[in-house]
C-alpha cells in the first residue's frame, strides 16, 4: 500500500465517523424537538384553561361592578344632597343671625318705649290725683 492510499482510508474512515457523530447528533437533537413540543403543547393548553378562567372571572367581575355600579351612584347622589343641605343650613344660620340683631335692636327699642310709656303714665295718674 502506497502512502496515497493510505491517507485515502485514513480519509474515509474520518469522514465515516464525522457521518457517524453527525447522525447521532441529529437523532439526539430529534429526541429533544420531541420533548419540546411535548411540552410546549402541555404549556399551551395550559395557558388556553387560564385563559378560560381568567375570561369567566373577568365576566363575574364585570356583573358585580354592574351590580355596584347604582350603588356608588346613589352615594355620589347623596354627598351632593349633603352639600346642598349644608349651604342652605349656613345660609338660613346668616339669615337668622342677622334677623336676631335686628330684632333684638327692635325689642329694645320696644321694651324703652313701653317703660317711658309707663313712666309718663304715672306721672300723669300722679299730676291727675294731685290736682283732684
Amino acid at each position: 500500500m502506497s502512502g496515497g492510499q493510505i491517507a485515502l482510508i485514513i480519509l474515509a474512515i474520518a469522514v465515516l465517523l464525522l457521518v457517524l457523530f453527525i447522525g447521532l447528533f441529529l437523532v439526539k437533537l430529534t429526541q429533544t424537538l420531541g420533548v419540546v413540543t411535548k411540552d410546549v403543547d402541555v404549556i399551551a393548553r395550559g395557558a388556553n384553561d387560564i385563559l378560560a378562567n381568567v375570561d369567566t372571572l373577568l365576566s363575574d367581575v364585570n356583573g358585580k361592578v354592574a351590580t355596584i355600579d347604582p350603588a356608588f351612584q346613589a352615594i355620589a347622589d347623596l354627598g351632593t344632597s349633603v352639600s346642598d343641605l349644608n349651604a342652605a343650613t349656613a345660609n338660613l344660620t346668616s339669615k337668622v343671625k342677622g334677623s336676631a340683631s335686628s330684632n333684638t335692636t327692635k325689642v329694645a327699642s320696644a321694651v324703652f318705649a313701653a317703660n317711658t310709656a309707663r313712666k309718663n303714665h304715672k306721672k300723669n295718674k300722679k299730676a291727675n290725683k294731685t290736682a283732684e
